[in-house]
Parts: structure tokens; sequence; C-alpha cells
């Protein structure tokens, strides 16, 4: 089956994240959408099928996971990434951040210090200062071709830490962390007594044959700190269908960490989500997220491809994984205010400000390449016409 990711779909009184937050991050409207991690493409028609087929049922009633539920993720682990995992090491949850926030409350008290690496997804800062933790920020440093691991920096800053939220693969630098890091990582931390928090969310769209490692899989150390959390709503764009999970393998942190969920009662879960879990975790599932990736592929080389050409003072990074492309626009000379008004006003487009994901994304911006050919060849003729005026 071939998919139709050129088809244009109107998202228009959807009540859609992308569009309607436009005035508060832009302060217009008139502008593409290119900001919200969720793609510009139809849904999977087994994922639709799949809830029409529950729909038709007639009861929308408390609704457990069933027996294919926990096989499917078992499966799709074991299959994609070589880890091997049983149904009692999974724990459904109401999305990724929610798992963060979980994790915070059953293994941190108040003014514990949690270290992330930025620049990151801003919800893992965001989530531990709003509950009054100190968020330790430890830097990523700008290499050749990405953002890097300073070990010296980070083995410096995790000192009195009680945990560590951890982007793998990296969003919004899209890198790939090595075996080689992740076990580093997980000594260090296991010698300082830190638990690490992995989000994952991104780890089933990698690019040119590389192959995603779970940070769980490294070694003792890893797997015995670790909490992995996943979902396949990136991938196949049904971030509305809250359908996340945590896998925990070492027993002790999975007594308390699973024992926490269950003693909030956030763990009921939602019948649809059970139900695209197994959906998108399956053979068509690997169909459609292969050409998918191929299609995103497509659209990475031509931004590169033409910003290198027509506009080299805007390089982006190539990602190794994920829609999200950062945008190196620290050669225009612009301050970060100036930077977003530059893409709203002159380029209308809405992307991420750099800055929102830390310190070390000052100069840069967050396009989603998600999207049909056209919009973004549109997205790309509007940058360099701009940066020409």
């Amino acid at each position: 089956m071939k998919y139709d990711f050129d088809e244009i779909i109107s998202r228009e009184g959807t009540n859609c994240y992308k569009h309607e937050y436009l005035m508060d991050i832009c302060g217009r409207t008139d502008v593409l959408p290119m900001w919200v991690a969720d793609m510009e493409f139809r849904t999977p028609d087994f994922v639709l099928e799949t809830i029409q087929k529950r729909l038709a049922q007639g009861i929308l009633g408390y609704t457990c996971p069933s027996k294919e539920y926990y096989e499917a993720i078992c499966r799709w682990n074991s299959e994609q990434y070589g880890l091997e995992i049983t149904r009692e090491m999974i724990n459904y949850i109401p999305g990724v951040v929610s798992g963060i926030y979980m994790a915070m409350l059953a293994f941190t008290e108040k003014r514990d210090r949690i270290l992330i690496m930025e620049p990151v997804y801003h919800p893992f800062r965001l989530v531990p200062q709003a509950n009054d933790r100190e968020v330790v920020m430890s830097s990523l440093r700008r290499g050749k071709d990405n953002f890097e691991i300073d070990f010296e920096v980070f083995e410096r800053d995790i000192k009195g830490c009680k945990m560590m939220v951890l982007c793998n693969p990296h969003n919004p630098g899209g890198v790939c962390w090595t075996a080689d890091e992740l076990r580093r990582i997980a000594e260090i931390c296991d010698r300082e007594g830190v638990i690490v928090v992995c989000d994952e969310i991104h780890c089933d769209m990698l690019f040119g044959g590389r192959k995603h490692v779970p940070f769980a899989s490294v070694s003792e150390a890893a797997r015995r700190i670790s909490i992995t959390l996943q979902a396949p709503t990136k991938t196949f764009n049904l971030p509305g269908i809250v359908a996340a999970h945590a896998i925990v393998l070492d027993a002790d942190l999975r007594s308390k960490m699973f024992g926490y969920i269950h003693g909030s009662d956030m763990d009921l879960g939602n019948l649809l989500a059970f139900d695209c879990v197994k959906a998108c975790y399956s053979e068509v599932g690997q169909e459609w997220k292969s050409q998918m990736l191929e299609y995103v592929q497509g659209n990475i080389d031509l931004l590169c491809e033409r910003l290198a050409a027509e506009c080299p003072q805007v390089v982006p990074i190539r990602p190794q994984a994920s829609f999200l492309v950062f945008l190196d626009c620290r050669a225009m000379g612009l301050s970060q205010d100036d930077l977003i008004r530059f893409f709203a006003d002159k380029a209308h487009i809405a992307m991420n400000s750099g800055s929102m994901f830390g310190p070390s994304g000052e100069g840069y911006m967050r396009l989603n390449v998600a999207c049909p050919r056209s919009m973004m060849v549109q997205a790309i003729d509007q940058i360099v016409s701009a940066s020409n005026m």
C-alpha cells in the first residue's frame, strides 16, 4: 500500500492546538503553523478503523488493557530494539509528560535536584519547577554536526541530584545517543544514586538505517536505575489519543513507580488508547512508519539543500531522528525576540523559539517538517524570500 502524504487536510474549526494558539506565539494568524509537534498527515487508516470499530460497539464503558495490548508492546520492543520485556514491566500512563510528573513525585521531594541536558523539550524544566524541585540545567555543547554531551560538565552537574530526565532520541536536536554515551550516563548516575527517567517517544523515527538504543538495554546499571516512557502517538500522529506507557525493568523500582501510579488512580486508561496501541505496533504500522519516514526524509533533504544554496545564514541541524529540525540562525545576528519576529512577520511561519528549550537554544528555531511537500516548499520559499528582503 502506498500512503498519500501529499494530501492537504484542513484543520480549521477543529480546536487544533497548532492553529488556536497562533496569536499567542506569533501575535498574528496569517502564518504557516509549523510549531507544535504533531503531523499534517492523515492519521493512518488502520488507526481510524480501529476507533470506528470500537465506537460501533456502542458502549464507552470502563475498559482494562487486554492481553493483546501488552503483547503488542512487548513484541514491538523486541523486534524493533531487541529489548526483551514482560507484561508486568509495563504500565499505562496518561502521557509521557505525566509519566515524568509521576516519577518525580514517586522518587523525589520538594527542593530535590533534577538534572536535564539543555537545550531540551521544555516540560522537562517546567514540570519540576512547578512542583518545587530545583532544576539543574546541564548544557550540551554544540559540535560540528549537532549537540554533544560534555561529560566533564555532566559529571560536575549530576552531583547531588536525585533524578535525571533524559531525552533519547533528543528533542529538539534529533540526536540518537550512542550505546557508549548511554552506558556512560548510566555508570555515572548509578554511582551518584540518580534515577534516570528516559523519554523515548521519538524512538520509532530514526533515519539513515539507524537503530534506536533503549537506555535500559545498555548495561545492568541502566536496567537497575531507569524508567522508560514510550508512546506511539508521535510516530503515528494520534497525540489526541492519550496512549503512553511506562516500562520499568527493575523490580524494586517498578514496585514504587507503579505503586504510585495505581495509588493515584492515574492508570485507568482510555478504551481507544489500548486498541490504538495494538494497531500501531503491528505489521501494518511498520509499513506506514517506513513510508512516512521516507517522505519526511525527503522534506529534510529538500530543506537542507535549498537553505544551503539560497539562505546559508539559516543552517538546519540534520536530525538523526524525528520530524523536528532545529535551525541554527546565529549567523543572522538577531536577538531571540527579533528572530521570532523575523519568522512570524517576514517569513510568515510559526515555529518554536529555541530559547524555550534552554539557554543553549538561543539563536535557534524549531521547525516541524511532518507536512505535505507543497507546504514544505512554501515554507522554504517564504524563508528564502524573507531573508532576501
